[in-house]
């Protein structure tokens, strides 16, 4: 795992990034309306990972530090009650949709229309999370920039 999984392990994010998120979304709601906006959708995603299951909070949390660390221009907000990311013009770009929700054995990380993951005539565009490895996060941070690029 890397330095920062290492730290805060399968239990999910650590006292510190707590306390870094929480900052962030008070410094957005002070940059006025838009802010406002992008701190509230901030606050709706961790307050949504906050309610999972054990299992697939671990796995959320991780995908919310590697989403929005690789492609910090996406915007948190929740999406069918589900944490997403959406690009500036509001679109979901990618999603995680809890083992929980639908009684799956997996969670899911999806992906919409304006993720450019296209290869030909036909692409993946849902993967199956199980557990957090250093190689499902160099996946997921590949999947992420590819869509954003």
């Amino acid at each position: 795992m890397s330095a920062n999984n290492e730290q805060s392990g399968s239990e999910g994010f650590t006292a510190e990034e707590r306390a870094a998120m929480k900052a962030r979304a008070a410094e957005l709601r002070a940059e006025g309306k838009k802010g406002a906006k992008k701190a509230d959708g901030l606050q709706e995603v961790l307050d949504r990972i906050a309610q999972l299951a054990p299992e697939d909070r671990a796995l959320a949390e991780r995908v919310h530090v590697a989403v929005t660390q690789a492609a910090p221009e996406l915007t948190p907000k929740t999406w069918y009650g589900m944490p997403a990311y959406a690009n500036a013009a509001g679109k979901i770009v990618v999603f995680f949709q809890d083992a929980g929700k639908f009684k799956y054995r997996y969670s899911t990380l999806g992906f919409q229309d304006p993720a450019n993951l296209d290869d030909g005539d036909m692409w993946p565009v849902a993967y199956a999370l199980r557990s957090w490895t250093d190689e499902v996060e160099k996946k997921v941070v590949e999947l992420v920039r590819a869509a954003v690029s």
